[in-house]
């Protein structure tokens, strides 16, 4: 399970030599995402600001141990990769995590089994954890007669747990991530690897059965299919941006109703929700067009951006260039 990364535009990844460390580093939010390999993520920059973002991933034989920073307020939306069992931890943050139609609770973890990816996190966010075989995860809990709490596979959930099994888990992070960033030359031993995967595995084992739900799925799904028609009616014509209150009129909700789903939901208001996903996809056009006929005005209008002299200052705020540069640097490397 080998990453390919892509450092075209924005990047920068370093790959040992054995492939058992991948590092990577990008002032891009696509092509962030591009260098998560095997997770089939996209992410939409919700934030204004620059964005900056860091990924590493320790390839152990059975497991991957990562790491990953944002900059910036970023929905990511997707999967792990097929049939994968991830566990991670907000790392240093009191902020809001939103998902499943609710805030994350500090000091709770998020366990996805071979489950879809949607949430939204906060801005200078840090994640670490491991992702690993989910039907080897199954078989290993069968072996050693462990059951999960019900209702666990295929969800994407916040547990809480035992504060001392969560705090050998934290610790054993913390110590592979010392290892990356100071005796790296140790994980060159297959041995050594192979231990480390037995220490996490290990630990993690300990942790599962601990594990309980502390989210309300039934409510928080609610909120969530309330917020996806919203934003599919809102993106159905985005040359014609609707009015909120056509959004109300077309899901049956007030708008005060509708505010504090995509809230809970997404962190963020409609408003600006929709403006950021609309900028994010004129950003996206502008980097991969070539035809030297079309300008920026011309995917900005196809997103319902009018006004060009508004639009660029939104963009520049957002993304902390013009769209031009963005434009310009695309047909540099597509040259």
């Amino acid at each position: 399970m080998l990453l390919s990364p892509d450092v075209s535009a924005g990047g920068s990844a370093a790959i040992a030599a054995d492939s058992w460390l991948f590092d990577t580093a990008s002032d891009d939010v696509d092509t962030h995402c591009a260098n998560l390999g095997r997770w089939r993520l996209d992410y939409d920059q919700i934030s204004c600001g620059a964005f900056r973002g860091t990924f590493t991933e320790v390839r152990l034989p059975g497991l991957q141990v990562f790491r990953e920073t944002t900059s910036q307020k970023v929905r990511q939306y997707g999967l792990l990769g097929s049939d994968s069992f991830g566990i991670a931890l907000p790392w240093n943050t009191q902020t809001d995590i939103n998902f499943n139609g609710a805030c994350m609770s500090p000091g709770n973890v998020i366990t996805c089994f071979d489950a879809e990816v949607d949430m939204c996190t906060p801005p200078e966010f840090e994640l670490r954890g491991v992702v690993m075989d989910a039907a080897l995860m199954e078989k290993t809990l069968a072996a050693l007669q462990i059951e999960l709490p019900e209702g666990l596979w295929h969800q994407l959930r916040e547990l809480k747990t035992d504060p001392d099994a969560i705090d050998r888990v934290r610790r054993l992070l913390i110590y592979v991530h010392q290892i990356v960033a100071q005796t790296p030359q140790i994980l060159d031993d297959v041995a050594a690897r192979q231990h480390l995967e037995d220490n996490l595995l290990s630990e993690i084992i300990d942790l599962l059965p601990t594990l309980q739900p502390c989210d309300d799925l039934r409510g928080g799904n609610a909120r969530k299919r309330l917020v996806e028609r919203a934003c599919a009616l809102m993106l159905a014509r985005p040359d014609e941006p609707m009015s909120i209150l056509d959004v109300c009129k077309g899901v049956g909700a007030s708008r005060r109703k509708l505010n504090y789903c995509f809230q809970d939901v997404l962190g963020s208001n409609p408003i600006h929700y929709l403006r950021a996903v609309r900028l994010n996809r004129v950003r996206r056009e502008l980097k991969q067009c070539i035809d030297e006929q079309i300008g920026v005005y011309d995917i900005a209008v196809k997103w319902g951006f009018w006004h060009f002299s508004q639009f660029s200052l939104d963009y520049k705020r957002h993304f902390a260039e013009l769209p031009s540069e963005t434009l310009r640097r695309a047909r540099m490397l597509h040259s």
